[in-house]
């Protein structure tokens, strides 16, 4: 009987070697990347930023200077045990940023339980740059996560106008080429 698709018999297929079905696996695997990169332009802004996973986003309101809360628009993704962050605020009043970004530096220590009075330490500043901000900080930190574990932070935080943002990775050891990436795709145009 004809096979009806191809007008042909059907052949007998020959039973394929345990080598075969482990490079089609290692294959398949390449196409699914471990850091998947992706443009990011948050709504609402002009910042964009490279996300090396699909982020989750998020809006809630925080007091980011010690005066009336503010919404925080947040945008975040984990790959390869890191966790990714894009957070920005628009405050309304330019004299609010620079106690908006101290604030947001001690609250990022305390979120990996350091003392929060050390975020003007220079032992924690890095040379971050962001194309297009006015302003920009770095900051690296070891500490611990809710677990006790350690976790390291890299974030800078930076503003334009009365925008103001931070871009952090968190994470047990974040590589040198992977922060960089991240960073290196932020701009403000």
């Amino acid at each position: 009987m004809p096979f009806p698709v191809f007008g042909g018999t059907p052949r007998h297929r020959r039973p394929r070697s345990p080598g075969f079905a482990l490079c089609a696996l290692l294959v398949l695997s390449a196409c699914n990347p471990t850091f998947n990169w992706r443009e990011l332009r948050p709504e609402g802004t002009p910042l964009q930023a490279l996300m090396p996973c699909k982020p989750e986003t998020a809006t809630r309101p925080v007091p980011l200077d010690g005066g009336a809360p503010t919404d925080l628009h947040m945008h975040s993704c984990e790959a390869g045990g890191l966790t990714f962050a894009v957070a920005w605020a628009e405050l309304g009043d330019a004299a609010r940023v620079p106690g908006a970004l101290s604030g947001w530096r001690r609250a990022s220590l305390g979120a990996v339980r350091v003392d929060p009075a050390r975020a003007d330490d220079p032992a924690m500043a890095w040379n971050a740059a962001v194309s297009g901000a006015t302003v920009v900080q770095g900051l690296t930190a070891q500490g611990s996560n809710h677990a006790g574990q350690p976790v390291q932070v890299r974030a800078a935080h930076f503003a334009r106008g009365t925008q103001v943002y931070q871009a952090a990775v968190y994470g047990p050891a974040p590589s040198d080429e992977v922060t960089g990436a991240f960073f290196d795709g932020l701009k403000l145009p």
